[in-house]
């Protein structure tokens, strides 16, 4: 049979002190640091893949856009030269430079659309801010 001891107050739970308490919030903000930095890298290559088949569709759309206008404008003026002169030519340098502002908007108001940003880990980076703030 097991004798108890007489020697010492019982064990009592220990408090915490300052030190553990910083600690554990220590280890909290590195967890939460942590946590958003595994967010953006995986936001981060889902970003990249788009990016990259944005970037290969570009490329293959202005190359087959180079040809189509290359082989309609020398239609257009091999037919209208006769009758219209040299004023085919100012006409299809209009219709072109119009066609690639309105292209450049757009390629724009894409961009703007946010499919390029990290749109949950700026949110969670917000909520942080506004908690600790």
């Amino acid at each position: 049979m097991a004798t108890a001891h007489k020697d010492g107050p019982p064990a009592q739970p220990s408090n915490p002190g300052l030190t553990a308490g910083l600690l554990g919030l220590a280890k909290n903000l590195l967890g939460l640091i942590i946590s958003r930095i595994e967010l953006a890298s995986l936001e981060m290559s889902e970003i990249g893949a788009h990016l990259v088949r944005f970037a290969v569709i570009f490329v293959l759309a202005a190359v087959a856009l180079w040809f189509a206008v290359a082989f309609w404008s020398v239609l257009i003026v091999l037919l209208a030269w006769d009758t219209w002169g040299w004023k085919i030519l100012a006409l299809l340098g209009f219709v072109f430079s119009s066609a690639t502002v309105a292209l450049v908007f757009y390629a724009r108001s894409v961009l703007m659309q946010g499919k390029l940003s990290l749109p949950a880990t700026m949110a969670e980076l917000r909520k942080d801010r506004d908690a600790l703030l």
